[in-house]
C-alpha cells in the first residue's frame, strides 16, 4: 500500500457520555482514529462530519488530531456538537440515546468534499449519519462521486430509531463491502427478505447486492468474513477482560479496511481484526491509543 492511498469517514461525530464521564466517539470517528494509528504513513485518513463552536467541538477536534486523522472537513457549524447518553449492562455491552438536531446533522456538500471524492480509495459510512436530510444527501453524493475503484464500506450501525428500510436499502446499493454484527443481521435479513444461517445469510447478501466482501462481528465468538470468490475466514475472538465494547466494532473495520487495500489474506484481515477490537473492548472508551503491537497484521 502506498502513501498516497485516502481513506475517508462520512457521519456523526459524539461525545460518550457514560456515567463515569464524557468520552469521544462516533462509529465514523472511531473508525477513523483507529485507521489513521493502523494506517501509519501509509495512508492519509479523513473525517467528514461536523462539530459546534463550543467546547465538546474544539475537544473533538483535538482528540481527531491527536490520533492522526485529517479534520479539515469537518464543518464547524451554529448547532451544538453530538452527545450521547450511554449505559453499560454488567458484560460491558453499551445502549445509546442520541441527542438530536446536532451539528453532525447539517453537514452541507462543498467543493472541498467534491476533490475529496476525486482522490479516495476507500470510503466508510453508515445508517446513524443519514437520519438528517442534509447530511444524508452530503453522505450519498460523496459515496456517489468516488472512483469506481474506491471500496465503499458500508457499517450499518443500528441504533433505533434512527433508522429506516429506505436508507439501508439506498445504502446497500451503493456499497461493495459491508460490515455488521450479529444482532444486526436478522434485522437486515428481515428488510431484505432473505432466510437462513449466517453464513448462508452473508452469502446471499453478497450475490443480490453485488457485495466484495461481507463481515459479520460476534463479540467474543469473533468474526465471520465472505467474499465474492466464495472464500471464508471463520476466526474466535482473543480472549479478553471486557471494561466496554465501545467502538470495538470500529476497530474491526478500520483493520478490515487496511487489510483489503494491502490485500491481505482473509484469515490475516480477520484475525488482526479481531485482535484490534480485543483491545478495544479491554480499554475505557471508545477509540484508545493502540500500542505498537496491534498496529502490523
Amino acid at each position: 500500500m502506498t502513501a498516497s492511498r485516502s481513506i475517508v469517514a462520512l457521519g456523526e461525530i459524539l461525545w460518550d457520555l457514560f456515567p463515569s464521564g464524557a468520552r469521544f466517539g462516533g462509529a465514523p470517528a472511531n473508525f477513523a482514529s483507529s485507521a489513521a494509528e493502523l494506517a501509519g504513513d501509509s495512508c492519509h485518513v479523513s473525517l467528514v462530519s461536523g462539530v459546534g463552536r463550543d467546547e465538546l467541538g474544539q475537544q473533538a477536534i483535538a482528540a481527531l488530531q491527536a490520533h492522526g486523522v485529517d479534520t479539515s472537513c469537518v464543518a464547524t457549524l451554529d448547532r451544538p456538537t453530538g452527545t450521547v447518553d450511554v449505559t453499560l449492562d454488567a458484560g460491558g455491552s453499551a445502549s445509546y440515546v442520541f441527542a438530536i438536531d446536532t451539528a453532525w446533522d447539517a453537514v452541507a456538500w462543498t467543493d472541498d468534499l467534491g476533490r475529496l471524492a476525486a482522490g479516495a480509495d476507500a470510503v466508510c459510512f453508515g445508517t446513524l449519519g443519514q437520519r438528517a436530510e442534509t447530511s444524508r444527501g452530503t453522505i450519498l453524493r460523496f459515496v456517489r462521486s468516488v472512483p469506481s475503484t474506491c471500496l465503499r464500506v458500508l457499517d450499518i450501525n443500528y441504533r433505533p430509531p434512527f433508522w429506516s428500510d429506505r436508507v439501508v436499502l439506498e445504502s446497500l446499493a451503493l456499497a461493495d463491502v459491508l460490515k455488521l454484527n450479529d444482532a444486526e443481521l436478522p434485522i437486515l435479513a428481515q428488510i431484505v427478505g432473505i432466510h437462513g444461517g449466517d453464513e448462508e445469510l452473508l452469502r446471499q447478501l453478497i450475490d443480490r447486492y453485488r457485495l466484495r466482501l461481507v463481515a459479520l462481528t460476534r463479540g467474543a465468538a469473533g468474526a465471520l468474513l465472505l467474499d465474492a470468490s466464495g472464500a471464508c475466514s471463520d476466526l474466535a475472538a482473543p480472549t479478553t477482560k471486557v471494561i466496554d465494547t465501545v467502538g470495538a466494532g470500529d476497530s474491526f473495520t478500520a483493520a478490515l479496511v487496511i487489510g483489503l487495500l494491502s490485500g491481505l489474506p482473509l484469515d490475516a484481515m480477520n484475525a488482526w481484526g479481531n485482535r484490534v477490537a480485543a483491545y478495544v473492548a479491554s480499554q475505557a472508551g471508545a477509540a484508545p491509543h493502540l500500542p505498537a503491537e496491534y498496529l502490523r497484521p
